[in-house]
């Protein structure tokens, strides 16, 4: 018989280290330290535009670093406090280095959020209300291909343009595309992976691919279909982030009697003449 086959252990060869563990866990805070310092220093703000020309960037905006594909800035307008993530792209027109006129391309309101990786494209007018919030990976276009001529390349025959307006206060979730031609109203929560396309009215809930209508409120009748869920609780005005800080640290059993505490004294104080 054969020489017996050696143990599992003694066949794979052991991992060599080259560093010692301190050195090793000093390296990866250096490292870490100085991707946090790239960030910091590469991202684009109106006092430290670096290389890029916004037609307008209003103060407290910032663009992530690492930033994704920007051109036609002149024509791109950014109002104030917004947070553009990593790897975002923002373009104005077809290609860089034409002059679009003398109006802006891409129109973004005050405290707009877009999450990373998200693409925001206008080959024509594209307009996003305030207080919109995107999630990550929305692609927003007012370019499309056609089809037209069935003997020709779709890539080389040249595409449609429709403007895009998103109204103020949207919510729009992770993946979702918009198409061009939408018209998305105020206060509207698009569902993660929709594609949208044509007139989404006011305070609506719209999914789907098309996306289609699922819910929607009017000052008649409300959210129909009615909300499954009740509305969250908001925090109390005058509540610090140290009050806060010290709810986290206590069992739940003590914030319930808390709170039960505060509904007897609320109630006792408001039979009060």
């Amino acid at each position: 018989m054969g020489a017996a086959r050696p143990e599992y252990g003694e066949r794979v060869p052991k991992r060599k280290n080259t560093f010692s563990s301190w050195r090793r866990r000093l390296a990866q805070r250096a490292v870490h330290a100085g991707w946090a310092w790239v960030q910091r220093t590469g991202s684009v703000t109106a006092e430290h535009p670096g290389r890029f020309r916004f037609g307008a960037m209003g103060t407290g905006t910032r663009l992530a670093f690492p930033l994704g594909t920007v051109f036609g800035e002149p024509w791109i307008h950014l109002g104030a406090h917004c947070i553009v993530g990593e790897q975002v792209t923002l373009t104005a027109g077809l290609m860089p280095d034409l002059d679009l006129g003398p109006d802006p391309i891409l129109h973004i309101g005050d405290g707009v959020v877009l999450g990373r990786g998200s693409h925001v494209i206008a080959d024509t007018t594209v307009t996003i209300g305030s207080d919109c919030y995107f999630g990550p990976y929305v692609y927003v276009t007012s370019t499309n291909h056609s089809y037209d001529d069935p003997h020709q390349p779709i890539g080389k025959q040249w595409p449609r343009m429709e403007p895009v307006e998103i109204g103020p206060g949207c919510w729009i979730g992770t993946g979702v595309v918009i198409l061009p031609g939408a018209r998305i109203g105020r206060n509207v929560v698009v569902a993660a992976g929709a594609v949208v396309r044509g007139e989404v009215p006011d305070h609506a809930v719209v999914a789907g691919a098309p996306a289609r209508v699922v819910r929607r409120w009017t000052p008649a009748d409300g959210w129909q279909p009615p909300l499954r869920t009740p509305a969250p609780v908001p925090i109390p005005e005058g509540v610090t982030p140290e009050q806060l800080a010290a709810l986290a640290d206590l069992d739940p059993e003590s914030v319930a009697g808390l709170a039960q505490l505060g509904g007897v004294e609320d109630s006792g104080s408001s039979a009060r003449p």
